[in-house]
């Protein structure tokens, strides 16, 4: 099996952190075994380009066991883990071609080694795989049946391909997922994007500015946690919705040209470009700190940041001190990538477990159904979204009400008035 991982010899500390995981996945557990029976993926080679962490180990342990040959790449340089990695090459027998801090080249070799298994399933999360397989692989294209794509910034980057009429075929886009953006984005990254953030600085964020780029589902559950731990939270945004619904959330809303004056913390969470700018740099106090929890560094402007800088060096771990020639220092965290992932361990398993659940699903559906579908960007079928919600219900111990029949013919009716 050929394979490209930083040591094998880390497989037990591996092991032992997707067993960890597996307890907070219960939903994930149960299709993974009525996976062994029923092997609904069975001849299908899927390549994956994920988060190499915990709980993908889980994810692809249960497309193991409903029949699929899985090949395993990281969907970012700095989100691996190391140990899991190894376990999943040596306890799962997964071909996986990730490590921790990998560069570009090696990073889009990754990409490549999978594709050159000629995958017929395609699991993205950023769509660097589908991207990859569009522009210079397309001699894999023709065995390729469907996809699916896990986050925002990916489903972005699929539609702007189907209306561009350059999408080969069908894929499902998991993130619209109900039982995933509320839960991942808004909880997920909520949580882990402030656990990367004090494991990087060790810093309080009790009476800090803490400025949030951004007000979709991952933006809300973000600002959200910075305010409950005692952070005044300033929200930019460009949607009006979206800035009229954190004003009523009671966040103070502005142009990042003024909240960059104000800030001490600073996170990108929007999926665009050069959200943060020389122009915002140049007007930052002395020491503040810079980060981005959206899917791709592209959110803030680093080379700008590099021409602008008198110095650089790193702090600590993942701390890089950048002085400008104003005297001022910005401090950025972890390259301006993936905070919650490069400094700390990502989305908590229990919340993963549902999203993770909608990939298995998906990938089912799109086993069964794919010959059907056009080259077209598909949200995840309402019967996986509540099956997803039903199921994690049960593993919690709630029980929700069922509607009567009275209750259900009212519903479908209209002749029922005041």
């Amino acid at each position: 099996m050929d394979y490209d991982v930083k040591d094998l010899s880390l497989a037990e500390e591996g092991k032992n952190a997707i067993e960890w995981a597996d307890r907070e996945m219960p939903v994930l557990r149960s299709i993974r075994q009525r996976f062994e029976q029923e092997r609904p993926l069975e001849g299908v080679t899927l390549g994956a380009c994920l988060h190499v962490t915990s709980e993908t180990a889980n994810l692809v342990r249960a497309l193991k066991a409903g029949g699929a040959q899985v090949l395993l790449c990281a969907s970012n340089p700095l989100s691996t883990q190391d140990p899991v990695a190894a376990s999943v090459v040596h306890d799962v027998g997964i071909p996986v071609f990730a490590i921790k801090g990998e560069d570009s080249e090696t990073y889009y070799r990754h990409i490549n080694a999978v594709l050159d298994q000629n995958p017929n399933m395609t699991m993205d999360d950023g769509a660097d795989l589908v991207s990859t397989l569009h522009r210079e692989r397309t001699e894999v294209l023709q065995n390729v049946l469907g996809g699916t794509e896990e986050t925002t910034t990916g489903v972005i980057r699929l539609r702007s391909m189907e209306e561009s009429g350059v999408l080969k075929y069908p894929i499902i886009a998991v993130n619209d997922a109900n039982t995933k953006h509320f839960f991942d984005n808004r909880y997920g990254t909520g949580q882990s994007t402030i656990d990367g953030i004090l494991r990087a600085t060790n810093i309080l964020l009790a009476g800090k500015n803490f400025v949030v780029s951004g007000y979709g589902w991952c933006g809300k559950g973000l600002a959200m946690r910075a305010r409950g731990m005692g952070a005044s939270v300033i929200v930019t945004e460009v949607d009006p919705l979206h800035a009229l619904e954190a004003v009523m959330d009671g966040y103070r809303v502005m142009p990042i040209e003024e909240a960059a004056r104000l800030g001490d913390i600073f996170v990108t969470v929007t999926g665009d470009l050069n959200v943060l700018r020389g122009e915002h740099f140049s007007v930052m106090k002395d020491g503040v700190i810079i980060c981005n929890s959206g899917h791709f560094n592209a959110e803030i402007d680093i080379p700008a940041l590099e021409q602008m800088s008198t110095s650089k060096r790193r702090l600590r771990g993942c701390i890089d001190e950048y002085l400008l020639a104003n005297g001022h220092r910005i401090h950025l965290l972890s390259e301006g990538r993936l905070i919650n992932l490069a400094a700390a361990e990502g989305h908590p398993a229990s919340v993963m477990d549902m999203s993770f659940a909608n990939q298995a699903l998906s990938a089912e559906f799109m086993v069964k159904n794919a010959k059907s579908l056009e080259k077209k960007v598909y949200g995840v079928p309402k019967e996986i979204d509540e099956s997803v919600a039903h199921l994690k219900l049960k593993s919690m111990g709630v029980e929700i009400d069922r509607l009567t029949d009275e209750q259900k013919r009212y519903l479908g009716s209209w002749e029922h008035g005041t």
